[in-house]
């Protein structure tokens, strides 16, 4: 009824203990790198999300590229999904340091980010569709479908899709999905719904 969940309310209600085992029970399954997760998971989540999708990146362009995924973003839309994009500025120092720090060439993420953003922009002009850009050094990309989510945890020195990256669900009294979760908000509340199409330009 208040939109907030148990540990937000009753912080002290579940034992750390009873914490611990719940959020074994939060984690479905890792993968040792982004790109092992299968084609047909992201096509699920994604088909079952009815609340809302929520996707926090640098560029995500192996999303992006994806014809279907832009096409679902319409339809979930239409439907009345919430649906909120945080991407990576790509003219940020933050950028630019993620391609050294990756070993990638100069520039290589800032190019990326914005392929992905001529891909994406256009959705940003959907009723339902929030589309904004941040500042951030980001540790983790979050790709959340109602109460399911894939966390890519990013490692110094390898590109993201060679990083490992976690399928979480979210239980009653965990605290595993709702930390990502309250990453996402803090990301987004010193997001800047700016003119995406001029920073592709």
């Amino acid at each position: 009824m208040v939109k907030e969940t148990e540990n937000y309310l009753w912080p002290d209600a579940v034992a750390p203990e009873r914490r611990s085992a719940i959020a074994e029970s939060e984690v479905v399954k890792v993968f040792p790198h982004r790109s092992s997760v299968p084609a047909d998971l992201w096509g699920r989540l994604l088909d079952s999300a009815n609340d809302r999708i929520e996707i926090l990146v640098l560029a995500g362009l192996f999303l992006a590229e994806d014809p279907s995924f832009t096409r679902k973003i319409k339809q979930k839309a239409a439907n009345g999904t919430s649906i909120r994009l945080l991407f990576g500025n790509p003219a940020a120092d933050e950028a630019t340091k993620r391609s050294s720090e990756e070993r990638l060439a100069d520039g290589t993420v800032s190019a990326r980010i914005r392929n992905a953003l001529s891909l994406i922009t256009p959705l940003a002009s959907i009723d339902g569709v929030a589309l904004r850009y941040h500042d951030t050094t980001l540790y983790n990309s979050v790709f959340r479908f109602d109460d399911e989510m894939i966390v890519n945890m990013h490692v110094y020195g390898q590109p993201g899709a060679y990083a490992p990256a976690m399928h979480l669900r979210r239980l009653a009294g965990g605290d595993l999905f709702e930390t990502y979760v309250t990453s996402f908000e803090q990301v987004w509340a010193g997001s800047k719904p700016s003119d995406l199409q001029a920073s592709v330009a």
